[in-house]
């Protein structure tokens, strides 16, 4: 009788679902309780009836936002559970000396793990499908969507949890290097934007996210929602019930799923080809022990460099930007111990120093590279300005406000801003000496003073480019053409940009109400009218030329004593098709010279003649008044 190859047994199927009964067991209870607790809550309501759209509603709401947490978390004890015997010597010869091929083993403790990973979801799904099939909510499309969900979901992060699995033999070291798989990408876009942001001008953000989706929990949490659609009343326009929930992205889920299994496919092949002595190794594959040397020596060399250099160097160095040389030199001592650390883990040894010379040098050599590259912007970088083919919108923050700058409404002025921007760029080590200068306290008789740009790129395909800097200027650098302080004054005092500024007249924008607030009258809110005859009255006075120009060194005394603010609201949709508020504010000095904002202030009755009195006439009143009442305080005996 020819014998043929079983790839499955049910007795040590069995065998791992009997014996780590606890973790799944556990698992399904904690899944139990939610059906429970809605069950709990119905009844406290006194309304036993559900509609199926908001049992769908929650089932994707779970989807979306809950499992791919749980699956991240439950998938590494799942494979810690079924793959322990690789990381005891006796336990693996005597898996190995069974009469199971290996083939056998994979896949019978590859379907125990799923099936572990599996049982809580069918409890909680189960029992909630049965309570709200009983209460008229049973939902087909919706409970198939979810059942396909949470399988591709758990199927990805077990894969990776045994691509992990198999990688290693230390049962210590394998939670750890599964973590560190699922978040490399945004650890290494932390890490490379927190250096950027110290060498390179104009950079402040410390994470972009281009990689998360090299992150599937993290990705999925962003990009895996619904949407739900409301019938509306016709008389109160109000929602009134679902008519739709839709699940966006859900083929997010089925790349995963196949990434997953491409993951056990390679699982398979290492362990193929695993050897049984290998167990209790940091790294059970050889190809991916210097991987893990170098791995260990980058990482070490870029958080331990960054702490040591926060800790020896950055409090005593009189910049924001960081010290190509002594970074140099702190990620090198950072890394050779992470090499060295790694090596004695991998020869479980502390004799690792003899011909290692050549690992020591190169690594010394890439953080000596990194430290250059990133001085002298090998990638241009921070010389980087979208194509206005690219440019959804720009945000642009100058002058204490936000301007909103799209190539289709204001080509000519996003024009301007990036050519403001080119300029800065341009002038960097002027400005950089002037701001360290006025840091430092300049010496100098003629004023200087300082102010932020922002410019936030969105782009067409969702991604952002940030840019901040910080200027420092005198008032003769506001009268040398070709100075980037010309050119900031030049672009922000614009015409065209008064007007950006007060919004008046941008269909974009809607008042929203407003604050006033005088010396003798007291504070009080602006109805939606008010604000618009306000806003008219101060666009006269910019036609006018008696509001507009920003005073980059005007300290406020000459405008009067009070208070003018607006609030607007503007709708925008969003990439998924949701409608959301987006609100902003401006606030607003007013002026002896701004005659039509006096008159409609005394016109809507905010104020009276006597609230007409400058910062700097209070202040002289408030000296005199305390001088006065100096005097007439007689005078006590000793």
């Amino acid at each position: 009788m020819q014998s043929k190859t079983s790839f499955f047994n049910p007795t040590l199927f069995r065998k791992n679902l009997s014996r780590y009964w606890p973790l799944w067991g556990f698992a399904s209870f904690v899944g139990f309780l939610l059906p429970a607790a809605a069950l709990v809550q119905m009844v406290h309501q006194g309304d036993l009836h559900i509609a199926p759209l908001v049992v769908r509603e929650g089932y994707y709401a779970l989807l979306c936002d809950a499992v791919p947490i749980v699956s991240l978390g439950y998938a590494i004890l799942c494979a810690m559970a079924v793959w322990n015997y690789l990381y005891n010597a006796r336990s693996v010869g005597l898996m190995h000396t069974l009469p199971i091929r290996r083939e056998g083993l994979f896949l019978t403790n590859l379907l125990s793990g799923l099936a572990m990973m599996l049982i809580p979801y069918a409890v909680a799904g189960g029992l909630s499908t049965i309570l709200f099939a009983c209460c008229g909510g049973f939902d087909a499309w919706g409970t198939l969507v979810t059942i396909l969900g949470v399988i591709g979901e758990s199927l990805a992060f077990f894969g990776i949890a045994t691509f992990c699995a198999f990688l290693t033999g230390n049962i210590f070291v394998l939670p750890a290097l599964y973590f560190l798989l699922n978040f490399l990408a945004p650890l290494g876009d932390w890490i490379v934007n927190l250096f950027a942001r110290g060498f390179l001008f104009g950079f402040t953000s410390q994470y972009s996210g281009s990689v998360e989706f090299l992150c599937p929990v993290v990705y999925l949490c962003q990009n895996l929602y619904y949407h739900s659609e409301y019938a509306r009343d016709s008389v109160t326009g109000r929602n009134t019930a679902l008519s739709a929930v839709t699940l966006e992205g859900g083929w997010l889920i089925a790349l995963y799923a196949a990434a997953g299994l491409l993951f056990l496919g390679l699982s398979y092949l290492l362990y193929r080809r695993r050897q049984s002595e290998r167990a209790g190794d940091v790294v059970a594959v050889r190809a991916f022990r210097p991987i893990f040397r170098f791995g260990a020596a980058a990482l070490c060399a870029l958080l331990g460099g960054r702490l040591l250099y926060a800790l020896l160097w950055e409090s005593f160095q009189s910049g924001d930007g960081f010290a190509p040389v002594p970074m140099a030199i702190f990620l090198m001592v950072a890394g050779l111990i992470g090499y060295y650390g790694a090596s004695m883990l991998l020869s479980k040894s502390l004799r690792v120093f003899r011909g290692s010379a050549v690992g020591a040098l190169c690594l010394v050599v890439a953080c000596a590279a990194f430290c250059a590259g990133m001085r002298f912007d090998l990638f241009g970088a921070e010389r980087r300005i979208p194509e206005d083919s690219e440019i959804h919108q720009l945000e642009l923050y100058a002058a204490g406000n936000t301007y909103y700058l799209s190539p289709e409404d204001n080509a000519q002025l996003l024009a301007e801003a990036k050519m403001l921007q080119e300029t800065l760029i341009a002038q960097k080590s002027l400005i950089e000496s002037n701001y360290e200068t006025y840091r430092h306290g300049s010496t100098s008789s003629d004023p200087d003073t300082y102010t932020s740009i922002r410019y936030v790129y969105t782009l067409k395909n969702g991604a952002t480019v940030e840019r901040f800097y910080t200027v420092s200027f005198t008032r003769s650098d506001l009268q040398e053409p070709g100075n980037y302080a010309h050119a900031l004054d030049a672009f922000i005092n614009s015409a065209a940009m008064r007007q950006a500024r007060l919004r008046w007249g941008d269909p974009d924008f809607k008042v929203e109400g407003g604050w006033f607030s005088a010396q003798y009258t007291g504070g009080f809110d602006l109805g939606t009218r008010e604000c618009e005859t306000l806003l008219s009255a101060i666009a006269r006075d910019a036609g006018n030329g008696a509001w507009g120009r920003y005073d980059w060194f005007e300290d406020g005394e000459t405008a009067y004593a009070m208070d003018l603010s607006f609030s607007f609201v503007r709708t925008l949709t969003d990439e998924r098709g949701t409608r959301y508020e987006s609100y902003d504010s401006i606030s607003i000095a007013v002026r002896p010279e701004m005659a039509e904002t006096k008159q409609a202030l005394l016109d809507l009755g905010l104020v009276g003649e006597e609230d007409f009195i400058t910062w700097a006439e209070l202040k002289e009143d408030s000296i005199t008044r305390a001088e006065l009442k100096e005097e007439a305080t007689p005078e006590t005996a000793a």
